[in-house]
């Protein structure tokens, strides 16, 4: 039974958390000149030099501390989430402290990357199927009882999910708010189905939201800081692990549609690139990009990728 006294408060703590410390993290921030570099050819995207990074450690805080405050009601499920949520935020804030505090311009070497990301996957998993006792099937959108289960290949499908998911994210973190308010409205979807079908899980959604909302004050365009590595890897381990926890990754396919195509975007522009040599098929990718060189203004793109995600998460809830 939903406690809806519970859903305001930690939609409200994490608000206050993000909103109220993110002037000191912005400050600090500009002190360590933790700031990320632009691209030359985006000549709109130059006056966001020198302004700060690194603003989903207290997103990540947010949801970690609400999480955990959550946990010790309804242990489980909850605590499946923040694996992947602090996990992969983690590795986020590694490879952005590599970059913009410590100026190492690699970040994490991909070997480093892939392994913290494999055992983070894996430790996701075994907790499911382990400590859980959770089946990895996946439920069929609009195919009530529904489930496909590929036995132990279940592994290599959650795998795939939770790594194109978390870089899905990731790409898609390019323009001011554009990360932010797709993951609002993802968020908001797994709310509702959370409250129809998982209510322990609806804190732990709210929380996320919360995040986002007091994230999105300073992020809206022009924005103040950037999330970095450190919020589109946690918020991608959130969208994987709140879907998984439901069984229900097939559906990021619907309401995670702007992340999929951020991802296939970067696919076919590197392997068409390699093959011919030195051709694209997009002026630049990801894909948000390509419309910012065809003429459209930031804000009209990121409205445009929220109301698609929006259509979707309402394809996606006549499918539940």
């Amino acid at each position: 039974m939903l406690d809806i006294k519970m859903m305001v408060l930690s939609f409200a703590l994490a608000f206050a958390i993000v909103a109220l410390f993110m002037p000191v993290l912005i400050k600090k921030l500009k002190e360590l000149k933790a700031s990320q570099t632009e691209r030359e050819c985006l000549e709109s995207h130059q006056a966001k030099v020198g302004t700060p990074t690194m603003g989903g450690l207290l997103i990540m805080l947010a949801v970690l501390v609400v999480g955990i405050i959550v946990s010790f009601v309804f242990p489980g499920k909850t605590q499946a989430v923040l694996i992947l949520t602090i996990g992969f935020g983690i590795i986020g804030f590694l490879d952005d402290f590599l970059k913009v505090v410590l100026r190492r311009s690699d970040g994490l070497i991909a070997w480093q990357k892939f392994g913290l990301q494999f055992l983070v996957t894996i430790g996701f998993a075994l907790y499911l199927t382990k400590v859980l006792q959770m089946s990895l099937a996946l439920r069929v959108p609009f195919l009530q009882d529904v489930y496909l289960d590929f036995g132990w290949f279940n592994y290599v499908v959650l795998f795939v999910a939770v790594l194109g998911t978390v870089n899905g994210v990731n790409f898609t973190d390019g323009l001011d708010g554009l990360a932010t308010t797709v993951t609002i409205i993802v968020t908001a979807f797994f709310t509702v189905v959370c409250a129809m079908n998982s209510p322990e899980l609806i804190y732990i959604c709210v929380a996320v939201m919360g995040a986002l909302f007091g994230f999105l004050i300073y992020n809206h365009y022009p924005a103040k800081i950037f999330m970095g590595d450190t919020g589109s890897l946690a918020l991608g381990g959130f969208v994987a692990g709140i879907a998984y926890v439901m069984q229900m990754p097939l559906f990021i396919i619907l309401v995670g549609l702007i992340y999929m195509i951020e991802v296939i975007s970067v696919i076919l522009q590197v392997g068409y690139f390699k093959l011919t040599h030195g051709k694209r098929i997009f002026r630049m990718a990801p894909i948000h990009h390509h419309f910012e060189l065809g003429g459209w203004s930031e804000k009209k793109v990121v409205v445009v990728f929220d109301l698609v995600t929006l259509v979707m998460c309402i394809i996606a809830y006549f499918g539940v």
